[in-house]
């Protein structure tokens, strides 16, 4: 990215020399992108990352068809948050926190389904990482909503499963880069031939005048560039992360009393997460004191405002609000390690007995 920052100031929209430098570099980037979803680089239009691909998706079918756009409860609310805006539907989930077919079926099949333009099913949760069969999805809308277009927030699944498989069938695709290695603020939406689509942002007319906007090379080149290794280094990422999350996760299961994994036993989900619920333990104190260990996690999604309310998509899942009080995100990436692994499991079990002790004292007192 750094030649771009200091050395190549053209517009890619520009005619001149420094000005096709520009939109070569952005171009390339674009095939990249297209390679690790697996799609036609036209198809590809950058954006600003996740919330606003999510955000295009969503208004733009809405804006180009005057139909309804429907989701789960458990979608991140990049998504959620535009479809009730729009008057949507809300379907519930499964324990997984899943859409629910059946109830997604009903739906469609029904009066209110003849409206419906847009299906917005993430294929992996951004909070517990579980995996939606997009394929299943896709299949549904096709029976009961042939008119609908199928779209899939990605955002989670680029650095940990084959896009081009796992969403082949879905007509528009989110992606952001800081998930996989890039830098923040820098996205795309996918948007297929055919699909119809409107834009948010007017003006200039790039991206083929689905979102304008002077392109942010720098940024742009820095995703293309996270994307043609994730391409490459996908595989072997997700076992080697995959063998620390589940040491992790059960190291704190043998270490700790009460607490258990959040998504259920054979539920497919991405490596990179270890969502876990602890009995008896506030988890904003946990968070605190992890962080004085240089343990840096979450309660909820990465994303959300720093609020540590229960979670949405645990609430989906059915889990009660008391067990939710008590979660714990974890997640691993390629630069995780295994004494990353061995600090947690040395942290996160003396945290627990402090606070519960800390609790016992309160209550004998």
């Amino acid at each position: 990215m750094l030649p771009w920052l200091a050395d190549h100031p053209g517009n890619p929209s520009g005619s001149h020399v420094a000005a096709r430098e520009a939109r070569r570099a952005v171009d390339d980037a674009r095939d990249h992108v297209a390679a690790l979803v697996g799609c036609l680089p036209g198809e590809v239009v950058f954006t600003s990352g996740g919330t606003e691909a999510d955000n295009l998706a969503v208004d733009g079918v809405v804006r180009a068809t005057g139909g309804l756009p429907v989701c789960s409860s458990a979608e991140h609310p990049a998504v959620l948050a535009p479809v009730v805006d729009a008057g949507g539907p809300v379907v519930p989930t499964d324990s997984a926190g899943r859409i629910n077919l059946e109830a997604l079926g009903d739906l469609l099949s029904g009066l209110d389904g003849e409206r419906i333009r847009l299906v917005s099913a993430m294929v992996a949760n951004n909070e517990t990482g579980v995996v939606t069969d997009v394929d299943a999805v896709a299949d549904v809308v096709d029976r009961h909503a042939p008119q609908a277009v199928v779209h899939s927030d990605a955002v989670q699944a680029a650095a940990w499963l084959d896009l081009p498989t796992a969403v082949r069938r879905a007509g528009l695709v989110s992606i952001t880069g800081h998930k996989f290695g890039g830098p923040k603020g820098a996205g795309a939406l996918v948007v297929r031939a055919g699909v119809p689509l409107v834009p948010v942002l007017r003006g200039g007319g790039q991206e083929r005048e689905r979102r304008s906007g002077t392109q942010n090379v720098p940024a742009i080149v820095g995703l293309g560039e996270a994307a043609r290794l994730m391409a490459i280094e996908r595989e072997a990422l997700g076992v080697r992360v995959g063998v620390m999350r589940d040491r992790l996760e059960g190291g704190l299961r043998a270490a700790i009393d009460g607490v258990r994994r959040t998504v259920p036993d054979g539920v497919s989900r991405t490596p990179g997460v270890a969502h876990l619920c602890f009995d008896g333990i506030e988890s904003e104190e946990l968070l605190f004191l992890l962080e004085r260990d240089g343990i840096a996690a979450s309660a909820a999604a990465s994303c959300a405002s720093g609020a540590q309310e229960p979670s949405p998509v645990l609430a989906a899942m059915g889990i009660d609000r008391m067990t939710a009080a008590g979660s714990l995100r974890l997640s691993l990436g390629h630069a995780s390690t295994d004494d990353d692994v061995d600090h947690a499991l040395v942290v996160i079990p003396a945290a627990v007995e402090r606070l519960r002790g800390y609790a016992r004292s309160l209550q004998s007192g």
